[in-house]
């Protein structure tokens, strides 16, 4: 009874954190947008928002993102509408989900109740296990199925009916999000390596769970030979930047002229982009990344936050110790899982990336919560009343936690939105209110590209029919990294606003640009201000 309210205290926990303003904060990005309107013109026509029916990828902004997490929010967005909550529900509940699949998971590899409760407590305040459930993240949906299929992968080893449900979810797992398609993989095949005694004696589960993944996998392996193949490598891949070409060049250019192929031995694109891999994967390792600072691109990180708590520094620490110890099997797959995560971020030239390796946060939430379990349990000095020592230690342990969990808190809901007020998509709820107002009294309206994807969060917020929309539009060319856009639809003109111009030819248009882009001079109508007190948008009514 007390492990169960333990355990389901936890879960609460969970999901304050992650169901909290959920529908408000913070604002709906362009990804969001994206999969809920493209999960809104499948339930209207059945096709997505470029005419495509019932897609393995959505082409989207042409990257072709994995449709799994886009047919996860159809019932929530049938449901609720195209909403915020009816986009992030589902995600979230996966989230709650992963935090209360670790409990069993770390159950069945140490058989210890209070060391998985530690585990999955860690996980549920995780800045970075939080931050990527509260929106429609596909990195947070791909670990709920990894660890999932990890859990019964493990049960199997007992029962191998479990098999079955394992392959599912590993299967799944590959429907969610890019990075899920290495680490999956590689996670799999270390766990036949590591229970493959249990193999021999249960072909029968084996087989048809086998053939079970090969069947779910099969759309998605056929469709690989469409764009949507490579698409995202060519974009953000390592082997997409050119600064290790010039730096192979350049060193070549060091060596003597008579001895050309000497230096191609040891200036090549193989020994170059190995190190460049190794230290992106290493990267990720790093204190900085880990503790003080977090991720560099704002979107995926909270002010003068790490990835994890302070205080882990000491819990992680303290779990190392203990484990070199008193080594145990199981802390093997633990390992390997943290070591492969990083692994498909580190194959892009954007590094450390927390959206990539989130994964991360389950095996670096296991080695903390058994320093947690370590640091509560551990034995205390005979000479000393035993008692007040241990509510001296749990007292001490559980303010530095208050205090953590109070501080990320803050800096999540009072600065986040103030310090970063491009991490996500500020002021444009409040500009497509006021469009929704004034829109029929205008024959145009051409608004800023300089904030990303605007087409598909003018889609989003004007419930634009998507039958309208399929019809309509064309996408533009890839950029440098791989993406396209829409430049107009129906009434709508997206691009940078060239005033002058803009308001000589286009009579009878609204001008919306940014602070930059409208000179002072100009007719202001309108400033859009985001809930973060930030100006977004100047409004010129022509």
């Amino acid at each position: 009874m007390k492990i169960k309210f333990s355990l389901l205290a936890i879960i609460l926990l969970a999901s304050v954190l992650r169901l909290y303003k959920l529908d408000t904060y913070p604002a709906i990005n362009a990804d969001e947008a994206a999969i809920g309107y493209n999960a809104y013109s499948l339930i209207e026509t059945g096709l997505d928002e470029h005419g495509n029916p019932w897609p393995v990828h959505f082409q989207s902004f042409n990257d072709w993102k994995p449709g799994l997490i886009f047919y996860l929010v159809i019932p929530t967005i049938k449901l609720l509408g195209l909403t915020a909550l009816g986009i992030r529900l589902i995600p979230a509940l996966l989230g709650i989900g992963t935090v209360f699949t670790l409990y069993f998971l770390v159950y069945e590899l140490f058989r210890n109740k209070y060391q998985a409760l530690a585990a999955s407590f860690v996980l549920a305040i995780s800045p970075w296990h939080i931050h990527f459930s509260r929106g429609a993240w596909e990195t947070n949906v791909a670990t709920f199925f990894i660890i999932s299929g990890t859990l019964f992968f493990v049960k199997s080893s007992r029962k191998s009916i479990f098999f079955i449900p394992s392959a599912i979810f590993f299967a799944l797992s590959l429907y969610t999000y890019h990075s899920a398609r290495i680490l999956t993989p590689l996670l799999g095949l270390f766990l036949v390596l590591i229970y493959n005694k249990h193999f021999r004696q249960k072909k029968r589960h084996i087989f048809l769970s086998g053939l079970l993944l090969l069947i779910i996998v099969l759309p998605l392996v056929l469709d690989f030979f469409g764009p949507a193949g490579l698409s995202r490598a060519s974009g953000v891949g390592l082997f997409a930047d050119s600064g290790p070409i010039h730096k192979i060049n350049e060193q070549r250019r060091h060596h003597n002229t008579h001895l050309p192929s000497v230096s191609r031995v040891f200036h090549n694109k193989a020994t170059t982009f190995a190190f460049a891999f190794m230290e992106n994967w290493s990267r990720h390792f790093d204190g900085s990344f880990l503790f003080i600072n977090g991720d560099e691109i704002e979107r995926n990180k909270v002010p003068e936050m790490g990835q994890l708590h302070l205080f882990e520094l000491i819990t992680i620490g303290t779990a190392l110790i203990a484990i070199a110890k008193a080594p145990n099997k199981s802390w093997a797959l633990v390992f390997t899982w943290l070591l492969l995560s990083p692994i498909a971020a580190s194959l892009t030239f954007q590094s450390p990336h927390a959206l990539r390796a989130q994964a991360m946060s389950v095996p670096l939430a296991i080695v903390s919560g058994f320093g947690l379990y370590k640091i509560l349990v551990a034995p205390r000095p005979a000479k000393l009343h035993g008692t007040l020592v241990k509510w001296g230690v749990v007292g001490s342990i559980a303010i530095i936690i208050i205090w953590s969990l109070a501080y990320y808190l803050q800096m999540y809901y009072v600065h986040m939105a103030k310090k970063y007020p491009f991490s996500s998509q500020y002021g444009v709820s409040e500009l497509f209110n006021y469009i929704n107002v004034y829109k029929n009294d205008y024959k145009k309206i051409i608004i800023t590209d300089r904030y990303d994807q605007p087409y598909i969060l003018a889609l989003y917020y004007l419930n634009f029919p998507p039958e309208k929309f399929q019809n309509s539009h064309n996408l533009s060319s890839k950029d440098e990294f791989g993406f396209s856009t829409v430049r107009n639809f129906g009434q709508f003109s997206f691009r940078s606003i060239g005033f002058e111009e803009d308001l000589e030819n286009h009579k009878d248009a609204l001008i919306i640009g940014t602070d930059e882009e409208i000179p002072d001079e100009a007719n202001v109508v309108k400033e859009i201000y985001g809930t973060n007190s930030y100006k977004y948008f100047q409004i010129v009514a022509n």
